[in-house]
């Protein structure tokens, strides 16, 4: 049950992490430094890991916020390692699961303060891999998987794109938080609710009878 299991429980105990942080966290935001508590349209999560808060008091949150991310990093990566047998083709189920790996390893490290780089490296490394999932996905006959997919990878991208340009900075921190979400839906969608036989490619006879399902 805990193998079947562990993504959900993972993700669960870490929002659980998560959250306490938040409320833990003493105030100041990118918009008003002598604000009071966590903003959820102004903070981003990377200010629950700093050792002081953005009004400069000592920040409570962090013990919390550094156990709740590196669990959640270390589930997700648990997750590429076992969505990736699902893959039936060698090379992209590699893929999927080292750049997966790797992305969530450098991840952890966003804690540190080398977060931009460590952001930089891990963005790059899972785009990748949600790249390999997107192809087999598209070429599954999962149509709701497939709008989820668009959906999670647009966000991916135009939140990146506000981080990169700075541009309406004042939207990236509600973007942060809805991409993440998104992700994580759309992997417990893979985890749950797909199985080897949805990326496998039709054999003749099925083709020529038609599709199944």
């Amino acid at each position: 049950m805990l193998k079947k299991h562990f993504l959900w429980f993972g993700i669960l105990l870490s929002i659980c992490l998560l959250t306490i942080a938040i409320r833990s966290y003493p105030g100041g935001s990118q918009q008003d430094a002598h604000s009071i508590g966590f903003d959820w349209k102004q903070n981003y999560l990377s200010n629950l890991f700093s050792e002081r808060a953005m009004n400069g008091a000592e920040n409570a949150s962090r013990s919390w916020a550094v156990v709740g991310w590196t669990l959640l990093c270390v589930t997700i990566a648990l997750f590429f390692i076992d969505f990736s047998r699902k893959i039936p083709s060698k090379h992209a189920a590699m893929m999927i699961r080292y750049t997966g790996v790797a992305a969530m390893a450098f991840a952890i490290f966003i804690v540190t303060s080398y977060h931009d780089t460590m952001l930089t490296i891990s963005g790059a490394l899972v785009l990748l891999s949600l790249f390999y999932i997107t192809v087999f996905v598209f070429k599954s006959r999962l149509t709701y998987l497939k709008i989820l997919a668009g959906i999670c990878i647009l966000l991916f991208y135009f939140t990146n794109y506000l981080y990169y340009t700075r541009s309406r900075l004042n939207l990236l921190p509600v973007m942060q938080k809805i991409t993440l979400l998104a992700g994580l839906i759309w992997l417990l969608y893979l985890h749950y609710f797909t199985k080897c036989e949805d990326f496998a490619s039709p054999s003749p006879a099925s083709a020529q009878s038609g599709p199944g399902r």
